[in-house]
């Protein structure tokens, strides 16, 4: 089995059986549906991995946790890059157009969100409104000049494209490190703080 779950991977296998007593309605038939949980970012315990399940009203998200011996499939954002939807949205005809950018930008890059969602499980998720959620492997400081130029090819499209950069160590987003901020918030399992580089956090004063 897969040995290492990242934030925004979509897993199939949990059952309502895993979940708590007190779980919503909403929930329960979500699960129930066969429906894909998304990998968040918080710890868990050993053999749990962290989980939020999406419910069909924009409102409806719900936190819990799965087992990692239940996982039956893993799909990453990355995987759905060349994954065609079969709907006319913005959010889709925006990827359509920045595919080739992203392709040819040299970083891994991968679909999340709302659209990696309905890419992924076939499930209606996103609305006429919706944005484009991507992430971009970033192994490898991405300087701030590159970062204004990435945003700016986005912020072309007509949808609005939210982009986090995910470093070795946690995820901040785009528009963020594009900005003129010093400090940017970064995020991983076990924080959200201000810092000034977001590949070397632990260099950095809260």
């Amino acid at each position: 089995m897969v040995s290492a779950f990242l934030a925004h991977d979509l897993l199939w296998g949990m059952t309502p059986e895993q979940l708590p007593a007190d779980a919503p309605t909403w929930v329960v038939e979500a699960i129930s549906q066969g429906q894909p949980v998304v990998v968040r970012r918080a710890l868990s315990a050993k053999n749990q991995i962290a989980v939020g399940v999406r419910g069909p009203l924009r409102g409806q998200r719900y936190a819990t946790w799965t087992a990692v011996e239940a996982i039956q499939r893993r799909v990453r954002p990355e995987d759905l890059c060349h994954v065609e939807g079969d709907r006319d949205l913005p959010a889709l005809q925006a990827l359509e157009q920045l595919r080739p950018m992203l392709d040819a930008c040299g970083w891994v890059w991968g679909v999340s969100g709302s659209a990696g969602f309905e890419l992924a499980s076939g499930v209606t998720a996103l609305h006429e409104r919706s944005d484009l959620d991507l992430i971009l492997r970033t192994p490898h400081p991405m300087d701030r000049a590159q970062a204004q130029q990435l945003l700016k090819r986005l912020d072309a499209v007509g949808c609005p494209v939210d982009m986090q950069l995910q470093s070795p160590l946690g995820a901040v987003a785009l528009r963020e490190w594009a900005s003129p901020a010093r400090r940017v918030l970064f995020k991983n399992a076990h924080e959200a703080r201000l810092v000034i580089d977001p590949w070397h956090p632990q260099e950095q004063p809260a």
